[in-house]
């Protein structure tokens, strides 16, 4: 198996979170010599230039990043009007940050039941998501927040115009089905 591949794909999965040295030791299962080795040759292949991708160390792990001599390209497609407007699912992804914010990428992934790290990624480009902080949960993951801009994109002048959510009683069907169906017969106690 070709462990520069799986690497690749690793760290394409995690996305913004990135991988440690020790983590990606861990999931390979090899030393920390060769996880520097398969790095290296990973990082050599994505500076040639035909790639539009590279592995940067930022915040202690290792991320897939995009180039900076390409910002040009990136930025006219954020500011293409059929390239900026949000799926579903990004709008979706983006009300749980809005309404639950501070929090993080796993939370919002067990909220929607899918994986959110490329449109998190799709709503921090556009400017509408930033990360605010790190949790206290362990591995310190991202915490994301709603920026400036989603209050312009929304057209609020802050988070109290959200509109509110319906809340509803979770215990609403156990309570009705228990006081429906055990209720006592009146004619028998008589």
């Amino acid at each position: 198996m070709d462990l520069q591949g799986v690497l690749e794909g690793l760290l394409f999965v995690v996305g913004d979170e990135g991988l440690t040295l020790s983590q990606i030791c861990d999931i390979l299962t090899i030393d920390e010599d060769a996880a520097k080795e398969l790095l290296l040759n990973l990082k050599q292949s994505y500076e040639e230039n035909n790639r539009g991708i590279r592995i940067s160390f930022l915040g202690n792990a290792f991320k897939l990043t995009t180039k900076s001599e390409h910002k040009d390209f990136y930025q006219k497609l954020l500011n293409n009007d059929e390239t900026n407007t949000l799926s579903d699912a990004a709008l979706e992804t983006v009300a749980i940050i809005a309404y639950h914010q501070p929090i993080t990428r796993v939370e919002i992934d067990n909220m929607r039941g899918v994986q959110t790290s490329q449109i998190i990624r799709k709503l921090v480009a556009k400017g509408l998501v930033k990360e605010v902080g790190k949790s206290t949960l362990p591995g310190r993951p991202n915490l994301y927040g709603t920026t400036h801009e989603f209050l312009d994109y929304f057209g609020i002048s802050s988070l109290n115009d959200l509109p509110e959510l319906p809340i509803e009683s979770e215990n609403k069907d156990e309570t009705e089905l228990f006081t429906s169906i055990y209720k006592e017969d009146e004619t028998v106690n008589a």
